[in-house]
Parts: C-alpha cells; sequence; structure tokens
C-alpha cells in the first residue's frame, strides 16, 4: 500500500531540509544566522516546524546553504510504496522454469522503482526438472531454505543447504543442476535497472 508523509507537516519536511543542509556544511546556527540576517530564534523555529517561512525567507536561506530554492519541496509529497505477502499467499507465477516443475511463488509486488526488483519462493519437487540454461538481464540472490540441491552458475557447480547464499551475475546460464534432497526451497530475489 502506498503511503505519504502525511505524518510530516510540510514545515516539519522544510525545516529538516534546512537542519541537515546546515549540519552537512558544518555550519552553526549562529554563521547561518549572519549568512542570511534571519535571527537565530527564527531559524530555530524554522529547523524545528515551528513556523511557516515566507519565500523571501526560503530564497535567503537557499542563497545561504548554496541550493536551489525548489530543493526545500523535493521529495515532500513522493509516494513511498510497500508490498505485504501473508504466508502461503503468494501469488503463483509462470516463469520459463514451471514447464520443469519449478513452481514459483511471487513474494511481493513491483514497487515503483529505478530497480526492479522480483522476490520468488521458488520450490522443487521429486517431479521437478534440473534447469541450468536459464539467463535474465540483472543480478540475482538465493537463499536456500530447505533441502539440498547443486546450482549450476556459468561453469562453475555450487552445493546449496539451508542456510547457504549465492549472489551472482543473472546473465550467465544459472539454474538447479541436482536436486539431492526434495522439497527443496529457497529464495530468489532478481533485481535489475529498469530502461
Amino acid at each position: 500500500m502506498a503511503e505519504q508523509h502525511t505524518d510530516k507537516t510540510l514545515e516539519v519536511w522544510i525545516g529538516s531540509q534546512v537542519k541537515a543542509l546546515r549540519t552537512t556544511l558544518g555550519m552553526t546556527m549562529s554563521e547561518l544566522s549572519k549568512a542570511t540576517t534571519i535571527s537565530a530564534g527564527m531559524l530555530s523555529k524554522i529547523e524545528n516546524g515551528q513556523t511557516s517561512p515566507s519565500l523571501a525567507t526560503l530564497q535567503s536561506l537557499a542563497t545561504a546553504l548554496n541550493i536551489p530554492l525548489a530543493s526545500f519541496f523535493q521529495k515532500f509529497d513522493e509516494t513511498r510504496e510497500a508490498s505485504h505477502v501473508k504466508a502461503g499467499d503468494g501469488m503463483v507465477i509462470e516463469r520459463r522454469g514451471t514447464r520443469s516443475g519449478h513452481i514459483y511463488q511471487l513474494l511481493g509486488a513491483p514497487l515503483r522503482n529505478k530497480v526492479k526488483m522480483e522476490p520468488y519462493l521458488i520450490t522443487l519437487t521429486k517431479d521437478s526438472d534440473t534447469y541450468p540454461i536459464f539467463q535474465h538481464a540483472g543480478v540475482e540472490f538465493i537463499y536456500m531454505l530447505d533441502g539440498e540441491l547443486v546450482y549450476r552458475h556459468g561453469e562453475k557447480d555450487y552445493l546449496l543447504e539451508p542456510g547457504d547464499t549465492l549472489f551472482f551475475d543473472a546473465e550467465a546460464p544459472h539454474g538447479p543442476l541436482e536436486i539431492r534432497t526434495v522439497p527443496c526451497q529457497y529464495l530468489s530475489i532478481i533485481a535489475a535497472s529498469e530502461a
């Protein structure tokens, strides 16, 4: 569900921006006061979100902090999203491995972001085939939950047991080479930059 900065007023947001910029620059409140001709008391009220600064005051602060005026408003009303999936409720998705008996449960809906990320719970059973030739853009992270399997990446094989992880470039051929114990489950997180 999408969430906004409803808990923060614009005054509080701007105040936190002013304080963060001032401290990043190593300026004291007194130094910023002298650079802007705004009293230290008024700066304190602005930084604590207790007053709504005028545009002229914001322009003076922006000049003293060497930033564009619009910087004070950036990201204030950006939506922040989260995806929550209850245990056992992951949507079963058809991917290339589905025809080999691999069960993919999507554990989170894609969020609007510069990085496309897909978390899956993958289950292999006695009826699943091995398929070490998956290839796709981005990177992949595997966390072994249950069972034991040999996983191939490129020319190298890895024995994965519960608690083991594997993080790799997903453009190289990869996938389960040998399923040693079933049921076999692992968490797979695929990430790639959005075009």
